[in-house]
């Protein structure tokens, strides 16, 4: 499994959301400029992450985006799929050839496989604000 810059650059998007969540909301040219990303590429990242229900789009003056759900409910895991796919790290088909057996090998990469994603799952974006604000506290000490 190849975590792309779509996972990459998304989760800064839902990170900098949950930084504001219960205020307004975001402008995606904001976030854009504070990352130094593409506003025109975080506007591709969004609308899967809308169609997801993980992001709320408002119109206006007012407008921008926001979290659709509290941040300690959206863990990365499932903004990770949303913008990759099913997330299979070492479980797969096999390769043109291979015998369909099961053979003592694969209990090695469906143990990768289940590691992964319980640690894509035990990370929310509650987790993640935290951690940033605590690490913001230990440099200024």
């Amino acid at each position: 499994m190849l975590i792309s810059t779509r996972s990459r650059y998304g989760l800064k998007l839902m990170y900098e959301l949950a930084l504001k969540y219960g205020a307004q909301p975001v402008f995606l040219k904001d976030i854009a400029s504070a990352h130094r990303i593409s506003e025109k590429y975080l506007s591709k990242l969004v609308i899967p992450l809308r169609g997801a229900s993980l992001v709320s789009s408002f119109r206006g003056a007012h407008g921008g985006y926001a979290l659709a759900r509290a941040p300690r409910t959206i863990t990365v895991r499932e903004i990770v799929q949303v913008l990759e796919g099913k997330l299979t790290p070492a479980v797969g088909p096999r390769g043109k050839g291979e015998a369909a057996d099961n053979h003592p090998t694969d209990a090695v990469w469906n143990m990768l496989d289940k590691t992964v994603l319980q640690a894509l799952e035990n990370v929310t974006l509650e987790t993640l604000v935290q951690a940033g604000r605590e690490s913001v506290l230990n440099y200024q000490i």
